[in-house]
């Protein structure tokens, strides 16, 4: 996958879009998107340009125009790299899909990589692998065959896994991300994947884990019962969700992540032949100085009659 130009390729342009950040940053997004739109008939190709017309049209609240700008964006790059399709639903200009697109992901994270642990760890206070290091041990005290370890990202709940695991493997969508994670020398397989389509023929594991991963998931029915059928029966599964209060399943936010009702989490695990042995509300990591609820979950998988 080629990857986007962070510059025009035209020096005119790259100097109207400077501009434009500079006015957006004093509080004129109106003036800052009229620049960059000067910016766009010079370069009209450049995919992140038209994808940052239409954040400074929204800022500006002209979603209209904002929609027009993010639908150029996904013309320009089918694969829709940056997430337009999920600011388009956002902004009522489209229905909430099931799933973000995989490139979408995929891109973030590979972005994401090099700063992701000072970020996520240092700075939004994340806690998650030792949270559900601890539930998984009070689930069960022995050590486990054979751990997956589905979004390893670069290796934090891995890390915490390893010492109660015979063999671990790591699966992630980000080449990157896989790379950070080797470095560390904890994992006995590192594989390319991406849990929409995640399916795994091989030996059967007891114990999976997705900390912090479902949020970019969206619909659970899939993800769940791949993981039932990569387990032996009484295996483990845990995971955590950011919460989503109200009726609805699943609901994608601001921030472009999904949240997800413990209704709805409770539905899909019991369709998938799962019981819980735990749920617990807590605190995913911080967001703009404010926590994020989430619940972790641990349940087992039942006997296959």
């Amino acid at each position: 996958m080629k990857p986007l130009k962070a510059s025009s390729g035209d020096l005119n342009a790259d100097r109207r879009a400077d501009f434009a950040e500079m006015l957006l940053a004093s509080g004129e997004p109106a003036q800052a998107a009229e620049l960059l739109l000067g910016a766009l008939e010079l370069a009209p190709q450049w995919t992140a340009g038209w994808f940052r017309l239409g954040e400074m049209q929204e800022a500006a609240r002209f979603p209209d125009q904002a929609a027009h700008a993010w639908a150029m964006a996904m013309k320009l790059d089918p694969a829709d790299r940056l997430g337009s399709a999920l600011k388009l639903q956002l902004i009522g200009h489209a229905p909430v899909a099931a799933a973000p697109p995989s490139a979408f992901v995929e891109t973030l994270f590979d972005h994401y990589a090099d700063s992701f642990e000072q970020s996520l760890v240092g700075k939004l206070g994340y806690r998650m692998p030792e949270f559900l290091e601890r539930a998984v041990r009070a689930a069960s005290p022995s050590r486990f065959r054979l751990a997956l370890d589905l979004g390893c990202g670069t290796g934090l709940m891995g890390e915490r896994l390893r010492p109660i695991v015979d063999r671990l493997e790591g699966y992630d969508i980000s080449s990157s991300m896989l790379r950070k994670a080797r470095a560390k020398g904890i994992y006995d397989r590192l594989s390319k994947s991406d849990l929409q389509h995640f399916c795994r023929p091989d030996a059967k594991a007891d114990l999976v884990v997705a900390a912090d991963v479902f949020i970019y998931v969206g619909a659970l029915e899939r993800i769940v019962g791949a993981i039932a059928a990569s387990l032996v029966d009484e295996g483990l599964c845990a995971f955590s969700v950011e919460t989503l209060a109200g009726g609805d399943d699943f609901a994608l936010l601001p921030s472009r992540r999904y949240a997800h009702s413990e209704a709805y989490v409770r539905r899909v695990l019991a369709d998938s032949g799962f019981a819980i042995l735990s749920l617990e509300s807590t605190t995913i990591r911080h967001d703009r100085g404010e926590p994020v609820g989430g619940l972790a979950v641990i349940a087992r998988r039942w006997l296959a009659e």
